[in-house]
């Protein structure tokens, strides 16, 4: 890329970090925010989004983006099914999927194209699933929906700096991944979210 459209593209992505950031802290946040947490110029955002919607649309594009590949790095693994997965499960954690689900949920509108990719993630996820369920690593009442909501969960985990945070948060994910390798375990209480159940927080 020219000098030009690489400072473009180094702008863009300052803008999106920052707005994670900023909008897992406070969801009403204003756009001028982000902004400021980039260290860019309003003028510089409006050229890019044009509007506080946009941009968090462009954020959950790029999030589910981010999981489907991770997912898909999962599936390419050919060694230990249950290896492969609890090291997708900590980069889901480490690169923040789940992390704006809570926060954002219903702030913006879905687009058709968005619902599609979300579909494709579930797919995707389940094919993964199914895999560690036909290897006896993975308990059998395990779906896409559990996986949704502990990484919201673990993402929820706010307690001291960000190292620390993230700490804490990687420390509950082993008692998860702990309880999730119980393949012979007793069946868990009530069904997992489904699909509609994910989709419709989003309508709200």
């Amino acid at each position: 890329m020219s000098g030009r459209k690489a400072q473009a593209a180094r702008n863009d992505e300052l803008i999106r970090e920052a707005a994670r950031a900023v909008f897992t802290a406070d969801p009403g946040a204003p756009i001028a925010a982000v902004a400021e947490h980039a260290g860019v110029g309003i003028s510089a955002l409006y050229r890019r989004y044009k509007s506080k919607e946009d941009l968090l649309q462009k954020l959950a594009d790029d999030g589910m983006d981010r999981y489907l590949a991770e997912v898909e790095a999962a599936l390419a693994d050919d060694g230990d099914p249950w290896e492969a997965f609890a090291a997708f499960m900590r980069r889901c954690l480490d690169i923040g999927a789940g992390s704006l689900t809570m926060r954002l949920a219903g702030s913006f509108p879905v687009t058709d194209a968005m619902s599609a990719k979300g579909r494709e993630v579930h797919i995707a996820t389940t094919r993964l699933l199914d895999r560690l369920k036909e290897a006896g690593a993975l308990r059998r009442d395990i779906e896409v929906g559990d996986v949704s909501v502990m990484l919201e969960y673990l993402h929820g985990i706010r307690i001291g700096g960000d190292e620390r945070m993230n700490r804490l948060q990687h420390r509950y994910l082993a008692l998860m991944l702990d309880s999730l390798h119980l393949a012979g375990a007793e069946e868990l209480p009530g069904p997992p979210p489904t699909w509609q159940e994910l989709r419709g927080r989003y309508d709200d």
